[in-house]
């Protein structure tokens, strides 16, 4: 399929701005064999599903990985996005700077009134830098000097059009997510929406929630730039599905039951780790799978997912899932019915 094929036109005022109460965002279930829209409460979702059915989610942690500083000597104000750490002993990060036209290699950088200073050793891309922080601290000392710094790695559409807010860092978390687990420098929102009450109620109805890791980067949003879909290529993600994910997994598959991916970060992993037999299979390493139609879905059959903009790689995604048509047909009553769309947005379930 092609780019254009993405395209519609989002009214700005439907892209939400702040997050609803967790549960109360609206729900859109979309049945692909029936065709049939619904129109629902996120808290309706326990009536999908029932004995036997799980629900995979991600664990990611996100950090706040958005830091601000000053260029020494000029003191020009310069944004640190934090991607990924490259090297724990030499603490060595892989950033985005801001305006990187004036971050050269052997720049320092100073991050507020803490001794935390930074060091431009190379340059990788037009705003890609690696940095060494030069900290004396162990690491988990360096870890919590970031989250006292750092501001929540709001997405771009969001941060542009208003300020950070402290509730910014407990909302962009979902519950699921382990403290073990820091990692992501972006939430995987689907999640979001669940209390403990919504969750304890699915499991009463016999639905097993299992998790699965995958370190959500900034490729999710990264604008795709070639028509052809074929020659777009994705950022490498680290992900982990442990022994016990597979095993639960595979019991629903095996009894015909729904397996559910909460969000797209799920849905590409497990499509990452597939056996033989179409399977799940444990295992650990590096994603970089780009999802478009069409594409034969192997373990998933359930997708919980946001509404998501024009263009992007996750909207691909859900109408490899849901189907080209259905979906695009479905994007259109959301827009008329004003459900509202992007990270803090309403959600769709495809059955």
């Amino acid at each position: 399929m092609k780019l254009s094929e993405f395209k519609f036109d989002l009214p700005q005022n439907l892209i939400a701005l702040h997050p609803a109460e967790r549960g109360d965002a609206r729900l859109m279930v979309v049945n692909r064999q029936t065709k049939q829209i619904e129109h629902r409460k996120f808290g309706d979702i326990v009536s999908y599903f029932g004995d036997g059915d799980t629900m995979v989610v991600n664990d990611t942690k996100v950090f706040p990985a958005r830091l601000y500083g000053s260029k020494e000597k000029t003191g020009a104000q310069i944004e640190v996005f934090l991607l990924r750490e490259l090297n724990r002993e030499h603490r060595l990060w892989d950033v985005l700077v801001d305006p990187a036209r004036k971050i050269r290699v052997g720049n320092k950088l100073y991050f507020g009134d803490s001794d935390l200073v930074a060091e431009v050793i190379d340059n990788t891309t037009s705003r890609g830098r690696t940095i060494r922080f030069l900290y004396d601290g162990d690491h988990s000392a360096l870890m919590k000097a970031i989250h006292e710094l750092g501001e929540t790695p709001l997405p771009e559409e969001i941060k542009n059009r208003r300020k950070t807010t402290d509730e910014d860092r407990e909302r962009y978390q979902t519950i699921f997510a382990d403290d073990n687990k820091v990692g992501a420098v972006a939430a995987p929102t689907a999640g979001l929406h669940f209390t403990k009450n919504i969750v304890k109620r699915m499991e009463i109805n016999g639905t097993q929630f299992t998790p699965i890791t995958l370190h959500v980067g900034l490729g999710t949003f990264r604008q795709v730039d070639v028509e052809d879909l074929t020659k777009h290529k994705t950022d490498s993600e680290p992900y982990f599905i442990p022994p016990a994910t597979a095993e639960v997994v595979n019991a629903s598959l095996d009894a015909n039951k729904r397996v559910c991916s909460v969000g797209n970060t799920v849905l590409k992993t497990l499509e990452s780790s597939v056996s033989a037999n179409a399977r799940l299979k444990p295992s650990e390493g590096w994603t970089d799978r780009f999802i478009f139609p069409p594409y034969d879905f192997k373990i998933s059959n359930a997708l919980l997912t946001n509404l998501h903009l024009p263009e992007s790689v996750l909207l691909m995604g859900v109408c490899a899932f849901g189907g080209y048509d259905l979906v695009m047909q479905a994007y259109e009553i959301a827009m008329k019915e004003k459900y509202k769309f992007f990270s803090y947005g309403d959600l769709m379930l495809i059955l």
